[in-house]
């Protein structure tokens, strides 16, 4: 499959929820585009005056892409989502979650890179999660065998990947 197509597929798949940033590229770094989801969902009772509950909910999924990749650009990416996307967490006593995506779509994968990408993980929560919390979600996507490894935080990914990967044979 074609890279550069299926990252059109991609970005056309996430702009139906997500804001597409692609101006802002992180230096250094083979980033595609970023992704940014907020959603907040509110309940009254009678009136606006008299709210019940609040709930905000955010995504920041940072795509990278290249032929292949190894482990110090990947621990690079991380480290660039990680700093960037942090920063812009406002936990409050109705936020829910602000988790960080990293994508890695690459033409191959090699095994220590794919077991590499499953095991990173990231966890902070705020005033003992009171606040929210915030998980990474990392996934290397790989193109010649048309599979997605996620780690553990991010699970449902292979699951987006694949339906994605069946759109695809499908057209």
């Amino acid at each position: 499959m074609d890279r550069a197509l299926f990252l059109e597929v991609l970005k056309d798949s996430y702009s139906a929820y997500y804001n597409i940033i692609e101006d802002e590229m992180l230096p250094g770094l083979p980033m595609a585009f970023r992704a940014d989801y907020f959603s907040r969902a509110e309940q009254y009772w009678l009136s606006k005056k008299i709210k019940v509950w609040g709930n905000e909910t955010n995504e920041f999924c940072y795509v990278f892409s290249a032929e292949s990749f190894d482990n110090e650009t990947v621990d690079k990416c991380v480290k660039a989502a990680l700093d960037e996307s942090l920063p812009r967490v406002k936990p409050h006593k109705e936020h829910q979650y602000s988790n960080v995506k990293v994508l890695f779509v690459a033409d191959s994968f090699d095994k220590a890179v794919k077991k590499h990408i499953q095991a990173k993980k990231f966890e902070k929560s705020y005033k003992f999660s009171l606040h929210g919390f915030t998980m990474l979600k990392t996934c290397a996507v790989d193109l010649a065998a048309e599979e997605a490894y996620p780690n553990k935080a991010g699970y449902e990914l292979a699951k987006y990947f694949q339906k994605l990967f069946a759109a695809r044979k499908e057209d």
